[in-house]
């Protein structure tokens, strides 16, 4: 009997147990297939496939032992999964793996570096808004910060708020009233290079008294400088001629002999002339120790009004002003 006969007949027999039967001396014998340690211990061992030639072909010295491909077909059809409730499958050449081993094939391998610039360039874009946030927040409130020091020197620089202490001023203005000063108008710079403001006969003037420094009274001006002023009989003179005073200070009880105020000075006296520590006790003021002119009254409420030269405080507050505008409803409240 031919090989091919005797090959043919092998193949159709069962497969032998042992894997060295039939095979030709110069048949390789085949390693055992990769077993999976997770598989079974009890599972009885798989025979191998007998991958002799069917060819006549003798297999030449350059070429290795390659096993037919139609025999292996056979062999994978044959060897089909025996046990139903098996948990494992069977690959192509022989390799088993469980299924609950992790399936890779569907996640997708990226370079280190794509990876860290996707996630990095999120996190800088944020800090970078982050940034800009807080240099907006920072920005405004230090501008903020910068306006309100701004308009604070301003204020300081053009008014100052000022109250009464004591009754020098009765009946034009009473202890605890608050006033609005003036600074500008007795600003040198004003006065001087401009041509505007200056001291005013009858003004109400906020100064630093020259034997009481660090203190400020409230008086109004008499004298200006290069006049003449003395009291006779309760009757103020300026330069020998009585002045008309339409503010309605108290009657004074005393007298002063006549002098001179200098260049530079004025001379001040309290409307309540007996009660009133002025020019007449320690001598005419010097104008930079004036710090500004009253000029607006704003507590308490029924004193709101402007501080004027030539009539008394109260004809010019809001109260007067509404009583006039409405007689009848000031009648009223006489009557009452």
């Amino acid at each position: 009997m031919s090989d091919s006969a005797t090959h043919q007949q092998d193949a159709n027999k069962p497969l032998n147990p042992d894997p060295n039967i039939g095979k030709s001396e110069n048949q390789p014998t085949p390693s055992k297939p990769y077993q999976d340690s997770r598989e079974t211990t009890d599972r009885p061992e798989m025979p191998l496939p007998n991958f002799s030639r069917t060819s006549k072909q003798e297999p030449s010295e350059t070429s290795p032992n390659i096993p037919s491909v139609s025999g292996l077909d056979d062999f994978l059809e044959t060897q089909a999964p025996t046990t139903p409730d098996s948990d494992e499958t069977i690959l192509e050449a022989g390799y088993k793996v469980s299924p609950a081993a992790p399936d890779w094939s569907e996640l997708s391998v990226s370079s280190p570096d794509v990876e860290q610039s996707d996630s990095t360039e999120p996190a800088a874009e944020a800090a970078k808004q982050g940034w800009k946030t807080a240099w907006a927040v920072v920005r405004e409130v230090g501008e903020t910060i910068i306006l309100t020091l701004v308009i604070f020197l301003l204020i300081q620089t053009v008014i100052r708020n000022f109250r009464v202490v004591g009754t020098s001023m009765v009946d034009n203005l009473h202890d605890g009233q608050y006033l609005i000063i003036d600074k500008l108008s007795y600003n040198p710079l004003i006065s001087e290079y401009v041509g505007i403001g200056g001291p005013q006969r009858g003004d109400v003037v906020v100064f630093e008294p020259p034997n009481r420094p660090g203190e400020d009274y409230v008086k109004r001006i008499i004298a200006l400088p290069g006049e003449t002023v003395e009291v006779k009989n309760g009757q103020v003179f300026i330069n020998g001629i009585p002045l008309n005073e339409p503010f309605e200070p108290g009657q004074m009880s005393y007298s002063m002999r006549s002098q001179l105020v200098p260049e530079g000075t004025v001379f001040v006296l309290g409307d309540n002339r007996n009660n009133s520590n002025d020019s007449h006790n320690w001598g005419a003021l010097p104008i930079e120790n004036i710090v500004g002119r009253a000029w607006l009254s704003y507590w308490p409420p029924e004193s709101w009004g402007t501080i004027p030269h030539d009539i008394p405080t109260e004809e010019a507050t809001l109260k007067y002003f509404l009583s006039e505008l409405v007689p009848g409803a000031n009648a009223e409240t006489e009557n009452e």
